[in-house]
């Protein structure tokens, strides 16, 4: 496997952050920390998207600082036992892929910048997301917050400058490296679904999660990391949950089953979903509402350029979207809550660190943005949910679709 970033890649995005944002005040950033699952074990690691982005560190509890013409990492110190267990960090390492020479240990990095710190007023960091994400029902990795805490109690008169908007900005637009570790995870997610969903091969499942045991295998056989996100494997009603990830039903032959999958390659992430028959012949409401789903994202490719402004697109979609569900039989006007019923989501979100990637839907679209089209038709009173997505790079032109080779009948 050819690795395709390297300490050039991490450097400058670090200097295009500092281009972007103008200011003096010094510049700090965390490492994601470990999450407790059970006693002393913790759930597997998954670095903050942003700090690998500017550091290629895949260690948890790092600090960056930037500060004028300076850079330096703090490493935490670690408990003897648990290096036995886990391995201790490589400093040469992490020196090599971030291209930061200058790493130093707790003591000495804290006391470094808790000087530098009670000298200033602002400080510029990722504001910290509120400890319960109420409307995700999930909490928030505390390390942001935390340092935020510790810094204050060097000075408790920091105001804190947010960079959020600076670095979701900065990754929309994807370097040739990004687009290229995109089309190696696309193309290791069609290749394993294309194997799975073979007619010879569907007829042997029995079970949502041998379908899933497949995938997880296709991917790492393949070169993947593993999964971009929990995957998805829906059969009838249960594809009209839309993250149904239990993956833990009976399959019937008479039923649609909808594949939300993709693969995670050096650090990016595929997303693909294909809906497919598994008795072969589906009925013709079936064939129907795949039909409907098809039309929209036909109809959404024809929207997508450079310029276009992504919250107008949403509702031209959505009016689309209603024409087809009228014709279905659904909806008798087109109007937000009749619509929405059956199409409860949006058509299109970025894609590349994080499989739903920041990005300022404010902005128009432009080259070298990569998003999702993925319209869907659930009903649950009918046991049919229908869902297509691909992955699409913006050009200068118009669009290119990355999933173009694998394709969308049922």
């Amino acid at each position: 496997m050819t690795e395709l970033f390297g300490s050039d890649f991490f450097a400058g995005n670090r200097e295009r952050l500092k281009g972007l944002f103008t200011g003096t005040a010094p510049i700090v950033l965390t490492a994601h920390g470990l999450l407790q699952k059970a006693a002393d074990e913790f759930y597997p690691f998954r670095q903050d998207s942003s700090f690998w982005y500017l550091t290629g560190c895949n260690d948890h509890d790092v600090i960056l600082v930037m500060d004028k013409d300076k850079e330096y990492l703090i490493v935490p110190s670690r408990d003897p036992v648990i290096e036995a267990f886990d391995g201790a960090l490589d400093i040469e390492a992490l020196s090599a892929v971030s291209g930061i020479q200058d790493i130093v240990n707790e003591k000495d990095g804290w006391q470094r910048l808790n000087s530098r710190l009670k000298k200033v007023q602002h400080v510029a960091t990722l504001a910290a997301n509120k400890p319960y994400i109420e409307h995700s029902g999930m909490y928030s990795n505390p390390s942001r917050a935390a340092l935020i805490a510790r810094m204050k109690e060097s000075n408790p008169e920091l105001k804190l400058l947010d960079l959020r908007q600076h670095l979701s900005r900065m990754r929309m637009v994807k370097q040739p490296q990004e687009v290229e570790a995109l089309r190696q995870a696309i193309d290791i997610t069609i290749d394993t679904l294309k194997n799975v969903t073979r007619p010879s091969q569907l007829s042997k499942y029995g079970n949502e999660f041998e379908v899933e045991a497949d995938i997880t295998r296709g991917f790492r056989r393949r070169g993947a990391q593993g999964h971009a996100f929990s995957p998805i494997v829906a059969s009838g009603e249960r594809a009209c949950t839309l993250h149904h990830i239990a993956n833990d039903g009976q399959l019937s032959s008479d039923e649609l089953v909808v594949l939300d999958v993709g693969a995670q390659y050096q650090n990016y992430c595929a997303d693909i979903t294909r809906t497919v028959s598994l008795g072969g012949q589906p009925s013709r409401r079936q064939q129907q509402v795949h039909q409907a789903v098809c039309d929209v994202q036909d109809y959404a490719y024809s929207i997508l350029k450079p310029g276009v402004d992504l919250q107008s697109y949403e509702k031209q979609i959505e009016k689309f979207m209603g024409e087809k569900l009228r014709e279905l039989g659904l909806i008798k006007s087109i109007d937000y809550d009749s619509v929405r019923k059956y199409f409860p989501h949006a058509t299109s979100h970025f894609l590349g660190l994080d499989a739903h990637d920041s990005g300022d839907y404010g902005q128009p679209l432009a080259a070298g943005m990569v998003i999702t089209v993925e319209p869907g038709i659930y009903i649950p009173e009918e046991s049919i949910g229908v869902r297509i997505e691909d992955d699409i790079l913006i050009t200068e032109t118009g669009i290119e679709i990355l999933t173009s080779r694998l394709a969308r009948e049922l």
